[in-house]
């Protein structure tokens, strides 16, 4: 998600490595701030949706 926030010149958005945010048995996942928003990703097309619909928004 980094390399393609960076590939679409996305700014004022990190993307950080964290340990289990307590969901773990769902896969990898990620929350969207300020929002809240929490997403299951588990393939580089979920990722895709995710930057699409909610960072490339911003």
């Amino acid at each position: 998600m980094k390399t393609r926030v960076k590939e679409l010149g996305l700014e004022n958005i990190r993307i950080n490595k964290a340990g289990c945010l307590g969901v773990c048995e769902h896969g990898p996942a990620a929350v969207i701030y300020p929002q809240g928003n929490w997403h299951t990703i588990a393939s580089v097309e979920e990722a895709e949706l995710v930057i699409q619909n909610h960072l490339c928004q911003v």
